[in-house]
């Protein structure tokens, strides 16, 4: 199957990138830095700003047809409070959260749609059940992205297509743990472990 990863650079990306190419997958790795994207394990690898909806209808067209979409693109800021939710903060989460979501979504949610197994799957957080002050705008933003994404599956209801959350308190690689060999990650997720979950989604098929 075709499958594209936005935010194909992070740890979870690699991880879920290979992964995907040993089951025997087309991956397509996207990112924003042409160097980082070079590490990564991919049949193709596109420069792209997923910011900008013009250049992610450019990336549609040379793409072409797809199965999967893999929104892997994050990142955190908080802390202090709802004092501490800074206007920055919100603005450099929701291009990230949601901005880029919405773009990969609305330019490739059609061509996953005629896919007969099309995935588009996401990561989320466990703390938009248990919402915290110091946590508030990452937790709404990504309580936005999975509302988004329930329209898309809305969308793509009379397609094979399904959409896919998965929530998880925070996210752990090898690098994290060698960086800080004495803290607890106690309750983290595993990067490998959740990009073969990523990965066993394409081993499935649609009941409609």
């Amino acid at each position: 199957m075709r499958i594209l990863i936005a935010g194909a650079t992070s740890a979870l990306g690699h991880a879920t990138a290979s992964a995907l190419l040993e089951s025997g997958h087309h991956v397509i790795a996207v990112g924003s830095n042409a160097d980082r994207l070079g590490m990564v394990d991919a049949s193709e690898r596109f420069e792209c700003d997923l910011t900008d909806p013009d250049a992610v209808r450019q990336l549609g067209e040379e793409v072409g047809e797809l199965d999967g979409l893999l929104h892997l693109v994050g990142g955190w800021r908080g802390g202090g409070g709802l004092a501490g939710q800074s206007d920055e903060d919100w603005a450099w989460l929701e291009a990230r959260v949601v901005r880029t979501l919405r773009n990969t979504t609305r330019t490739f949610a059609d061509a996953i749609g005629r896919s007969e197994a099309g995935v588009i799957a996401i990561i989320s957080t466990t703390g938009v059940e248990r919402p915290t002050a110091g946590n508030a705008n990452y937790v709404a933003l990504k309580a936005a992205a999975e509302a988004w994404l329930a329209a898309v599956g809305h969308q793509l209801r009379a397609t094979p297509a399904r959409t896919v959350v998965k929530r998880v308190k925070a996210l752990v690689s090898d690098a994290d743990r060698a960086a800080q060999p004495d803290r607890d990650f106690a309750g983290h997720t595993d990067v490998t472990a959740l990009a073969a979950e990523l990965t066993a989604e394409f081993s499935q098929r649609s009941s409609r």
